[in-house]
């Protein structure tokens, strides 16, 4: 009779074991799925501001670019204007 109240106990106790392992083993699963969830998004918005931060500077060189250019055009406007105003000057006098 021992034996065999002993016997039930170390079954339930090992079939407790069981469910308990397999529950964690569940918990670990669903853990590691969102992990994997988590870190997707991570990538996709950091590729999202790497394509961001590519885009910024692209439009930097340009106003860059533009900025250069205004500058060339506004020395030839002052070359322009100062040849005009010697001419005048010289006319006035």
């Amino acid at each position: 009779m021992k034996y065999s109240v002993l016997v039930i106990v170390v079954l339930l106790v090992a079939s407790s074991c069981g469910d308990i392992s397999q529950k964690v083993e569940d918990k670990l699963h669903l853990l590691n799925s969102k992990a994997e969830k988590l870190d997707s998004i991570v990538n996709k918005e950091l590729d999202k501001v790497i394509s961001l931060d590519s885009l910024i500077e692209k439009e930097g060189d340009k106003v860059k670019r533009l900025d250069s250019l205004i500058d060339k055009s506004t020395a030839k406007l002052d070359s322009i204007t100062n040849a005009k105003k010697n001419t005048f000057e010289k006319l006035s006098q």
